[in-house]
């Protein structure tokens, strides 16, 4: 890896982290209205968001991991751009944080740290085995996000739009990856992912 590769790389973790984002869209939120909500909703909303904005910490780190050791030109090209459309989920889940009166979860070095690793891994594995695990990620998130829109207070527009928008994109970049030569993920790292999914789905909803 060349150092100015190195560097950006750095400066694009410091950056997710910190929870420095731009959208590249217009927030799906923009045309929803903004009805008030009472404590508990509120907190409820929050915690949710808060889980939708660290899945996308992860998937900032994954991407970058998975698109730098991936040895397809082509691959690291999709990775690049499904990375440009999680950061537009990036900044909609801050602002709508931001607008809940809430903030970011406090482990958000920890969970980018682990999902570089991840992503990592399953790109030195193979480019079949690091599609494979892409789709099991996204098919995993959109199960995530649409039990979200079970829950989220309906008269949370604004929350229920970026969620539905987000779940759309998901199943997107799921079946781009498929498309591309997806190898199936071993049960028992479904699993291990599940498992790990569930750790942070917890813990983000309160930290």
């Amino acid at each position: 890896m060349r150092m100015d590769e190195i560097i950006v790389g750095v400066d694009k973790a410091l950056r997710v982290v910190a929870g420095v984002a731009s959208s590249s869209r217009e927030n799906p939120a923009l045309g929803a209205e903004d009805n008030l909500l009472n404590e508990a909703e509120r907190r409820h909303s929050a915690g949710l968001m808060r889980i939708n904005h660290v899945g996308e910490v992860c998937a900032q780190a994954l991407y970058d991991a998975q698109g730098q050791f991936a040895r397809n030109v082509n691959l690291k090209r999709q990775f690049a751009q499904a990375g440009r459309e999680e950061e537009d989920h990036l900044a909609w889940t801050a602002q709508r944080l931001r607008e809940l009166g809430s903030r970011p979860s406090l482990l958000n070095p920890l969970w980018y740290a682990g999902a570089y690793a991840l992503g990592a891994v399953a790109a030195r594995v193979g480019d079949g085995h690091s599609l494979g695990f892409v789709v099991e990620t996204e098919r995993q998130v959109e199960a995530h996000l649409a039990s979200h829109l079970e829950t989220l207070p309906i008269k949370d527009e604004k929350s229920r739009a970026i969620v539905e928008q987000m779940r759309q994109d998901e199943v997107a970049h799921g079946e781009a990856a498929q498309s591309m030569g997806a190898a199936s993920t071993p049960f028992p790292v479904r699993k291990a992912m599940q498992a790990m999914a569930k750790v942070m789905t917890t813990t983000a909803y309160y930290l």
